[in-house]
């Protein structure tokens, strides 16, 4: 999921170099959101992973 915020990041990147504005603010939106949702689950994953070890 990070993979696919960083791929994002570089589409947003590249089309803002290029002058698509529209494209990187849409591309750059969904890398945050993506990057949010990774948040998310790694710390639900890592609270889970201490409950577990009790």
């Amino acid at each position: 999921m990070l993979y696919y915020a960083a791929v994002f990041f570089v589409i947003a990147l590249i089309a803002a170099l290029l002058g698509f504005g529209g494209i990187a603010a849409g591309a750059a939106s969904i890398a945050q959101i993506i990057f949010y949702i990774f948040l998310v689950v790694a710390v639900i994953s890592l609270v889970a992973g201490m409950i577990r070890r009790r």
